[in-house]
């Protein structure tokens, strides 16, 4: 069952609107002023909500600019519902954020038409952007793998050289120095991939092999050569 929260400071305008999409299966909650609608908005995670407009002290206009401004509910499509839907209310209400705007008095087909459309829109957003994470750690998996597979390489074969020296009746120091070095540099390769990884705000992916992809680092998706 889809959750709507309404907010309006009329109670007769949320008992309405409550009523008809009750009617219509929906789940509803309820506020009566900005403020408490934000902070059902933020503990309720509705699917949609419906935002009047004109409300004492804060407006739907701040409450729909506040709620597309958080993280958490920013995906969160909100319908305004007015009296006022003039051609700069309309663009005021879109400027904000708002996936809609409906004038009061509404009917109750193409309420419940725009609601069916604005949970749709959505639905198709939240699995686009579950597909999108899922390949960017799909691709960040590969590329971490690619680009630590060498220095971790070696890091093993001058493990495995050290152990061999250490073996020796005459153990030779600039040898270990030497396996040593190539250790550190390894550890230091290794670290600027992970912080480069991490400083990746928009990914942007390059062909590998086949269907998989990879993060590009510094513009490259292709593993160094050696």
């Amino acid at each position: 069952m889809k959750k709507i929260l309404v907010i309006d400071d009329l109670p007769e305008n949320v008992f309405i609107l409550q009523d008809r999409l009750e009617h219509e299966g929906y789940e509803v909650v309820t506020a009566y002023d900005g403020k408490t609608g934000i902070e059902k908005a933020v503990t309720e995670m509705p699917d949609l909500i419906l935002l009047d407009v004109m409300m004492p002290e804060v407006t739907g206009i701040e409450v729909c600019k506040t709620l597309v401004g958080n993280t958490a509910t920013q995906h969160i499509p909100i319908i305004l519902v007015t009296s006022k839907a003039g051609a700069e209310d309309t663009k005021e209400g879109l400027e904000a954020g708002a996936f809609d705007y409906i004038k009061k008095p509404f009917n109750r087909i193409e309420l419940v038409a725009r609601i069916n459309s604005a949970l749709k829109l959505a639905e198709a957003q939240k699995i686009i952007l579950e597909s999108e994470q899922k390949n960017t750690f799909a691709a960040t998996v590969v590329t971490t793998n690619h680009k630590i597979k060498q220095p971790l390489t070696l890091m093993s074969l001058s493990l495995a050289a050290i152990k061999r020296e250490l073996s020796k009746e005459e153990v030779s120091k600039e040898s270990i120095l030497k396996r040593l070095s190539y250790i550190d540099t390894a550890i230091k390769d290794i670290n600027e991939v992970l912080n480069q990884l991490g400083s990746i705000k928009k990914p942007v992916f390059s062909s590998y092999i086949k269907n998989i992809r990879m993060v590009e680092i510094n513009g490259k998706g292709k593993e160094l050569s050696d």
